[in-house]
């Protein structure tokens, strides 16, 4: 494997364990791993009291996320570049045009909601595996 791989992370156990999967994954090829979460909207808020106030956006959000994991991941793997970002969209639709922009090679997401009636309804890594411009690989992250 010669490019980038992308892991889709949205804070739950679930993503984090996809996470260590894309990190093992990528150790084991040389290649870069970019961490990345999804926001919907450019909606910000104002939280605090007094002088002490603080923006917080949705974009802030998913980049806290996204950078959270990829220390968390720093600390178990040495030799792996990570790369954190924030990518406004729906979950597939963001990991989808971030794999395409970055030439990435290979996107990794966890089989969270491709049981039951999630599977009816679609879950992220149906709509990646159906849509994405490179390899997908589906971790298995349920218990």
């Amino acid at each position: 494997m010669h490019g980038i791989i992308v892991v889709g992370v949205d804070g739950s156990d679930t993503a984090r364990r996809a996470a260590r999967a894309a990190l093992r994954l990528a150790a084991a090829v040389e290649a870069p791993l970019h961490v990345v979460s999804a926001y919907g909207s450019d909606r910000a808020e104002i939280a605090g009291s007094g002088s002490d106030q603080f923006l917080i956006s949705d974009a802030d959000l998913a980049a806290k996320t996204a950078q959270s994991i990829a220390a968390d991941l720093a600390h178990d793997q040495d030799g792996v570049r990570i790369v954190a970002a924030a990518v406004r969209g729906r979950p597939a639709e963001a990991l989808i045009r971030y794999a395409a922009d970055s030439s990435a090679s290979l996107i990794v997401v966890g089989n969270r909601r491709m049981q039951g009636i999630g599977r009816v309804l679609g879950s992220v890594a149906n709509s990646v595996a159906h849509n994405a411009p490179c390899d997908v690989l589906i971790a298995k992250t349920d218990e």
